[in-house]
């Protein structure tokens, strides 16, 4: 593992995975994206700018390497159906197509839960996949691409993880919506507190996927989230104990809350953007009940629970703030 090349680098995970790969002392990392890269730019790292939708060149790395697919559409709502498939599976089809032009016999990839659909009952990597979603649909298409080129080749090896909900810094997603306003003190619980939010620290996703490199066969699908399941209620009271954060107002109808997000959506399209829509209330009171069978039988050590995480996402640069 001497080289990798990551496509989707600029993204949150993708940035975490590029510092972490520098500090290992990786001798060559590309780190591939359509934008900018964002996070720590580390000299000895190669930076290229490429659509995944495009075919990859194979001269944009040395010689064969580990590839890590990131490169999604993956914000929901944000987008139209077709964009989903556009990015995810095309892109999918293109990093595929790299390693084999290129003799590139190791590849992780990161799917989603959004496979399974949703569901109050506990998922596990066995689980009957529903997706309803077109980024979920997407996203079960290209692990069949993935999978497809796995099994082409016995000298192949082939990682996909679904992860929850993943946050530390740069996350820019529901964790850090949910930390700013427990920060101004305005949070209230839509409709119940019960709910279950599969998630995980970024870092420990990362490290997951050493750790299965690790184990002896040649395609591994798993789960990533905490294996606890917490619940809103838990997630709203760790940021409170770490971050010293308000605590939430209380509970108020789910219907209220939509009421008042159509508005903001309203204002939304007038231009006077806000990031507050109807679908985004719908999923803060659908459970997200993700175990994490394979890495909890393989004896996964994780490095953080949910409190730690926190406390090393308040950490991390910048310090003291949430974004």
């Amino acid at each position: 593992m001497e080289r990798f090349i990551i496509f989707g680098a600029s993204g949150f995970i993708g940035s975490h995975f590029v510092k972490k790969l520098n500090d290992l002392g990786v001798n060559e990392i590309v780190a591939v994206d359509i934008v900018n890269p964002r996070g720590p730019f580390c000299n000895s790292v190669q930076y290229i700018k490429h659509d995944v939708r495009e075919k990859i060149p194979s001269d944009i790395i040395s010689a064969p390497s580990t590839v890590v697919n990131l490169a999604a559409i993956h914000r929901t709502p944000g987008h139209e159906d077709y964009e989903y498939f556009d990015t995810n599976v095309n892109g999918a089809k293109n990093v595929v197509d790299f390693c084999e032009r290129t003799g590139s016999n190791t590849l992780w990839f990161t799917s989603s839960i959004s496979v399974y659909g949703p569901s109050e009952e506990p998922q596990y990597e066995t689980s009957e996949l529903k997706p309803e979603s077109a980024y979920g649909m997407s996203k079960r298409e290209a692990e069949i691409i993935h999978r497809a080129w796995c099994d082409k080749d016995p000298k192949r090896k082939l990682l996909i993880a679904r992860p929850a909900v993943v946050f530390g810094a740069r996350e820019n997603g529901n964790f850090t919506r949910l930390a700013k306003a427990l920060k101004k003190g305005f949070f209230v619980f839509p409709g119940r507190t019960d709910t279950i939010k599969g998630c995980g620290y970024v870092e420990d996703l990362i490290g997951s996927f050493f750790f299965m490199q690790n184990q002896p066969e040649r395609f591994i699908l798993f789960n990533y989230c905490y294996p606890r399941p917490y619940t809103i209620k838990d997630i709203c009271e760790a940021f409170v104990k770490v971050a010293h954060l308000h605590k939430p107002l209380g509970t108020i109808p789910l219907s209220l809350m939509v009421n008042v997000a159509k508005v903001f959506q309203f204002l939304d399209s007038l231009g006077l953007k806000n990031g507050i829509h109807p679908d985004r209330m719908y999923k803060l009171i659908r459970s997200t009940y993700i175990v994490p069978n394979e890495l909890m039988k393989r004896g996964y050590p994780y490095q953080t629970d949910l409190e730690e995480g926190i406390r090393r996402w308040l950490q991390d640069d910048p310090k003291g703030v949430f974004i």
